[in-house]
Parts: C-alpha cells; structure tokens; sequence
C-alpha cells in the first residue's frame, strides 16, 4: 500500500491491553507485500465499550477485526453469525464485516492445526497429551480430536480437564482421559505419546526458567510443542531439543492463526513467511 485514501479498507485489532500486539506488524507488512489498499490499526477498547466497537465497526464500515483478551467470548452475542468451531469454542478472534453483517469465527485452533501439518505431523491417529485445560487448550483439543487424534488432557485442576473432556467426547462420541498435571501422571501419559502440547503459561516470561515437564521424562521419537512464544524457545522446548525431540514454538501458530484471519479478510493467500518475518522483528523490539 503506497498511501491511504477514501478506497482503503482498514482492518484492526480490539483488546484491553492492546500496546504490546504484534498483529499490525504482521498485517501491514503482508497488506504491503501484496499491494493490498488495506490498514491494519491496534484498538483499546474496555468491556463496557464493547458493544459500542462493534457497532462502531459496522457505522465505519472496519472491514475486518482481530478479538484478543478480554472479549473474546463477551462479543458473541454482538454478532449477526457464528462460526460452528468458533461457538463449541465459546470464543471469537476474528470478525469479518461484510455490509454490516458480522461474522464471528476463530483461527486460533485451525492456526494451531496448520503450524502442526506444517511440521509434517499429521494428527489422526496419534496420541497427544495436552497441558492445561483453559480457552486455548479447548479450541486445541477440539480441532485435534476432529483431525482424529486420540487425547490425554492433563490440568492442575481435575475438574476443569474432566469438564473440557466431557465436551468434546460428548461433540465426537468418543471418550478422552482426563488426569490431574502430576509428575506421576505425565510419566503414565507420556509412555507412547505422539504429541505433546503446552497450551499453559508456564516458562513464559519473565518465568522463563520454568518448564512443565521434568526434562527425563521428553523422549526423541516425540514432537514437542510449546504456544508459548515469549521466548521462542521455552526451557520445555530447549530440553526436548535436547532430548532428541521434534519442537514446535508458539510463534509458528501466532503468524498462522493471523494468516488464516488475512485470508478470511482480502480472499488472498496470505505471505506466511513475510508475516512471520515481521512478527519475529516486532518480539525482538519488545524486548
């Protein structure tokens, strides 16, 4: 894009906090790539502002928004559609406007999921073991157990991972196991996985000296893969790294779950590797 003018869309994001997002550089540096006559422009926008925004997107005609913390669910409602993944979900990260009509959908998982296949793991089949049992871990599970993968959800509260297990065997008609985020259980569940996924915060910064899983326990025919992206290379995933292991970082689905949002928004392939590129920039100047 050279300039703006009355023709360019613009596209955005709405958060509270909002300053540290990397998606303007992701999407810019992609719009630009493309030649696209597109903007893509961070906004902060508090709970009680919400409903405002979302009309504010259609007076203004935004053709396209990113949703993060806090409204990802509370925006439901606002909606004219919802995307069947993004309401088992229970939460938005992507709006499309199209002539005041606003759909709802969610590239988090499918983001997820591509970062996966693009590391040439296929998941039917396999068996993975997932930590946490919060929003992320549930669009994960939910998007793993339909690609056919057989699942083990492992979280510090029971309950929580016996309720997501609940869902998704109630959705797809089979049973999950659900057990409590132990050193014993992770040596139980890790004999024979796949797959594993970290889809808590444990060893983002500043804790970065933290890690999930005792390095004994991560074996070499196992791919590892950590959502944390801040640092890029986890300790869990520089001591599977060690260990032989295939590593994912969660950089990888940050730039898919955006090109999957760009796609849905212009209706071109989105550049990955130009949006991981200024991803990968935008992380080093927040340090």
């Amino acid at each position: 894009m050279s300039s703006i003018s009355g023709k360019t869309k613009i596209c955005g994001i709405i958060g509270d906090p909002i300053e540290h997002t990397m998606s303007p550089a992701m999407h810019n540096a992609a719009f630009g790539a493309l030649d696209l006559d597109y903007i893509y422009l961070p906004f902060r926008v508090r709970r009680e502002e919400l409903k405002g925004a979302m009309n504010g997107m259609r007076a203004l005609n935004i053709a396209g928004l990113n949703v993060t913390i806090p409204h990802k669910s509370d925006v439901i409602p606002l909606l004219n559609k919802l995307d069947p993944l993004a309401g088992r979900m229970g939460a938005v990260n992507t709006i499309v406007n199209e002539d005041g009509k606003l759909t709802g959908d969610n590239t988090d998982a499918p983001g997820f999921l591509r970062a996966l296949r693009s590391k040439g793991v296929e998941p039917d089949g396999k068996k993975i073991v997932i930590l946490g049992a919060g929003g992320a871990a549930k669009g994960i599970s939910f998007i793993l157990a339909g690609a056919g993968a057989s699942l083990v959800i492992l979280n510090r509260t029971l309950s929580r991972a016996e309720e997501l297990a609940s869902q998704i065997a109630s959705y797809y008609g089979r049973k999950l196991t659900a057990m409590t985020l132990s050193e014993k259980n992770l040596k139980h569940t890790l004999d024979g996985a796949d797959v594993l996924v970290n889809t808590t915060s444990v060893g983002m910064v500043p804790d970065v000296g933290q890690t999930p899983v005792p390095s004994g326990l991560l074996k070499p025919d196992m791919t590892v893969f950590d959502i944390v992206y801040n640092p890029r290379e986890t300790r869990l995933l520089r001591e599977a790294k060690a260990a032989g292991a295939r590593t994912i970082d969660g950089l990888d689905m940050l730039v898919w779950q955006g090109a999957l949002a760009f796609e849905k928004w212009t209706g071109r392939e989105a550049p990955f590797e130009i949006m991981k590129g200024a991803a990968v920039k935008a992380l080093g100047h927040e340090r």
